[in-house]
């Protein structure tokens, strides 16, 4: 089976209409989306319309949480938490409910879908040092056998094993047995790698082969919204810059 894994949307529309356009070609046979299908961008509604028409598995994220009463955000800053805020005026009753009614954590045989730390996924916490990685080794037994995060807006994975944390580096790997895996999957509307291009993964589960893709999408357009929008202006700048 191949899943089209993708994440951190936020409210990116031409981003996720180019990321679907693209996973048409690949052979995906179920879809999940690890969260943050709102915030930062000008489109939440059409967001969460397409990725409830699409995804099979959807887990929240923080700023889905946020914005749909099931977390505070005063501690957020000024820009974020009034986003936040125009988000939440602009979401219809329908996909309200559905940001409520969203689990923290998803499963597919061994595998464990969540925005943040899977062992902890209510608090978002972030995973993408080898510190980070490395403070899960005492709770193995509890990971399950490979892990898809968000949250970061990075490309990182992580190998572990009794007592032993390796990042893996590659764009395009084999998971290996005896070993279990945190995979956090990039963005597909707000990257922060320095690379602009949306982001998103290709998983098999018969071969194990782990996939990151990227691909242009139209910035311009994306960031003009946010620029007319009722939005800081760095959301849409940022956009070019990829960080």
């Amino acid at each position: 089976m191949r899943l089209g894994i993708f994440s951190d949307v936020h409210s990116n529309l031409e981003a996720l209409q180019t990321v679907l356009e693209t996973y048409r070609n690949l052979d995906i046979d179920k879809y999940v989306c690890l969260g943050d299908v709102v915030g930062y961008g000008a489109n939440p509604n059409e967001c969460c319309e397409l990725v409830r028409e699409v995804a099979d598995l959807v887990v929240l994220g923080n700023h889905d949480a946020a914005v749909s009463g099931r977390m505070e955000y005063d501690y957020y800053y000024d820009a974020a938490r009034q986003a936040l805020d125009w988000c939440a005026a602009q979401l219809s009753p329908e996909n309200m409910e559905w940001l409520k009614g969203l689990a923290y954590v998803e499963r597919l045989d061994d595998l464990c879908f969540s925005h943040g730390n899977p062992l902890c996924p209510e608090e978002f916490e972030y995973i993408f040092t080898l510190d980070q990685a490395s403070a899960l080794l005492p709770d193995l037994d509890r990971l399950a056998d490979v892990n898809f995060i968000g949250h970061s807006h990075l490309t990182k994975s992580f190998a572990l094993a009794s007592g032993e944390v390796n990042e893996v580096v590659a764009r395009r790997f084999r998971l290996r047995k005896h070993r279990k895996y945190v995979i956090t999957d990039g963005s597909v509307g707000q990257p922060r790698d320095y690379d602009a291009r949306a982001c998103f993964t290709v998983f098999d589960t018969d071969s194990r082969i782990m996939e990151y893709h990227r691909v242009e999408y139209d910035v311009e357009t994306a960031a003009r919204k946010i620029f007319e929008a009722d939005l800081a202006m760095n959301f849409g700048k940022r956009l070019f810059l990829g960080v």
